[in-house]
């Protein structure tokens, strides 16, 4: 696997999914084998998902023992430096941020790759960055992110509709993951700084 800055951020993003999800059992009695678990599927959850579901094997993890290894990474990390963790909460946020930006844009892009047609390739962006977290959130028997009330898969689908668009009338692709991402992470920023959420179904 070539090492470029795409890549790299790639597997920051993993590094810091891992992370996330080991850290998000500190408080339910979980062994370091609980919260690596957790922080493994939190961080391969979504591609697999989609990976799965478009027929595209092997799957990332499997294929890239570098993911592997950043995973094992985040893990230690969290479980060797947690109050340190927490402490940075906030630039762990922006780092989760830019990663679900990041795979969201990745992921439509693989899914085109593989001849879907682009109203499920934004929908496999989508799933790409959110169901790692959703599977997470789910086996810490919390309430999912995706059903909260802050903005997050929504914003993912806005940059996977825009990247889908600049990508139709021919922006050139690093172009498109940067605008396409930086839309995703605006509105991702936004939303926590000003408390903004979808209207609700009363």
């Amino acid at each position: 696997m070539e090492f470029n800055l795409q890549y790299a951020f790639e597997l920051l993003g993993t590094f810091v999914f891992a992370i996330s999800g080991a850290l998000a059992v500190r408080d339910k009695e979980h062994d370091v084998f609980g919260a690596g678990f957790t922080g493994f599927i939190t961080a391969i959850g979504g591609g697999s998902l989609r990976d799965m579901l478009l027929g595209a094997y092997p799957l990332v993890w499997v294929g890239d023992i570098w993911v592997l290894y950043a995973i094992l990474a985040g893990v230690l990390t969290a479980f060797i430096f947690p109050s340190i963790m927490l402490k940075l909460r906030k630039t762990m946020f922006l780092f989760d941020t830019l990663g679900i930006a990041l795979f969201t844009v990745l992921g439509v892009e693989k899914a085109l790759s593989l001849g879907v047609r682009p109203e499920i390739a934004a929908i496999m962006g989508m799933f790409s960055a959110v169901m790692g977290g959703v599977i997470r959130d789910t086996l810490v028997n919390e309430i999912p992110i995706l059903f909260r009330k802050e903005v997050y898969a929504s914003a993912c689908l806005a940059g996977a509709i825009l990247y889908l668009i600049l990508n139709y009338v021919g922006i050139e692709r690093d172009w498109n993951l940067i605008i396409s991402g930086s839309l995703i992470f605006t509105i991702r920023i936004l939303a926590v700084k000003f408390k903004l959420s979808l209207p609700r179904l009363d």
